[in-house]
């Protein structure tokens, strides 16, 4: 049996309203112990919980206590729902129907990034349904926020099974032709969200690719798509993410941050990930009809061992430099600007359909 409790989480600014209002936290549990937690702010992931093979249940997601860490923390993104275009848009800019379009330039001012200054992790999204099994959260996304064209209406339904599937439906509709691609930003260690870099080196990986999407320095696409076949970002079959991570020490960019080509069928929910932390048992398995996956290795989380200023999440823990990572269903980033990448393209009438499910368990403890 799943059970749907709510609390009070915090009060926040609606940056679309400017209205204070509540920030309600939703948690979902089963009787074999797991929980997840989500948040009315930035639809955010801030807890979820599991356990290992001797059943001993640990928080693998990160996040913070209060609304003022995720305040203090927004440019990490952490568990929040990405839009209304997840990425980057190369200069801010793109074409639309014969016409161009120039959206905010939250990088640098060089190009955007996740949506833009007030994306969809920063505002308070709507309760519009609490089931037996979750809860849908709604947001309206106004005409040329961000420099994007046409209202968007967003629902986002979150729900767990207790066969340990947290699933993630993210439906979108268009008044006008616009871009749509949304992602979560949650950041994982299935050691335990504290446990830092030396655990999650622990941890084994699979993607299910063959490609990547080629980038510059700055992590635009190029247009082109890179084969990685026996070279260090070959997830093909599980390996070890500590040797993966150790091969591109040398690489401008130390650690993962890519755009992986995922093997899946059109409109289909299929497996495209599977991480294992052996230590623990715990696996999370992920499942989505998109065909691309951000592999991230929190690269520009601080860097304690060099001097970096802590960054202190929930219960005081310290998240560090390749101390988790994210594994983010999407289509490819900048596809607008990229006639061969899957259309991120919404027109009135089209339904956007994203489906996501995070798979958890244990696998038996070795004897």
């Amino acid at each position: 049996m799943v059970r749907v409790i709510e609390d009070m989480f915090g009060i926040a600014v609606n940056p679309i309203t400017q209205k204070t209002g509540q920030v309600r936290r939703f948690t979902l549990s089963t009787d074999r112990g797991m929980c997840v937690s989500v948040l009315t702010l930035g639809a955010i992931i801030q807890r979820i919980k599991v356990p290992d093979f001797d059943g001993k249940l640990e928080d693998v997601c990160l996040g913070y206590d209060d609304v003022a860490g995720y305040y203090r923390n927004q440019p990490s993104y952490f568990g929040g729902t990405i839009g209304r275009v997840a990425n980057r848009v190369a200069r801010g800019q793109f074409k639309l129907c014969g016409k161009e379009v120039k959206v905010s330039r939250n990088f640098r001012d060089r190009y955007q990034l996740h949506g833009g200054f007030v994306g969809f992790d920063s505002v308070i999204w709507d309760v519009v349904g609490i089931h037996k099994d979750g809860v849908t959260f709604h947001h309206v996304s106004p005409d040329g926020h961000e420099g994007y064209p046409g209202e968007v209406t967003v629902n986002i339904n979150f729900s767990l099974s207790e066969t340990g599937c947290f699933g993630m439906r993210i439906e979108a509709r268009a008044k006008a032709t616009t871009c749509v691609n949304i992602t979560n930003h949650s950041y994982f260690n299935l050691a335990g969200h504290g446990t830092g870099k030396d655990t999650l080196l622990q941890h084994m990986l699979m993607i299910k690719a063959q490609k990547i999407v080629d980038t510059d320095l700055e992590q635009i696409p190029t247009g082109k798509l890179m084969r990685i076949r026996n070279t260090p970002y070959d997830f093909s079959s599980l390996v070890n993410l500590g040797k993966r991570i150790a091969q591109l020490s040398n690489c401008p960019i130390s650690g993962f941050d890519n755009n992986y080509c995922v093997d899946v069928a059109p409109n289909r929910v299929q497996l495209v990930a599977r991480v294992v932390h052996p230590c623990s048992g715990r696996y999370m398995e992920v499942h989505t009809n998109q065909p691309g996956v951000q592999f991230y290795t929190a690269n520009n989380l601080p860097d304690e061992d060099r001097g970096g200023v802590p960054n202190i999440g929930k219960g005081g823990a310290h998240y560090v430099r390749h101390g988790s990572f994210c594994l983010e269903t999407q289509k490819y980033p900048d596809a607008m600007n990229h006639d061969d990448f899957p259309s991120i393209v919404l027109n009135p009438g089209q339904l956007y359909d994203h489906q996501v499910v995070y798979r958890f368990g244990a696998c038996p403890k070795r004897i």
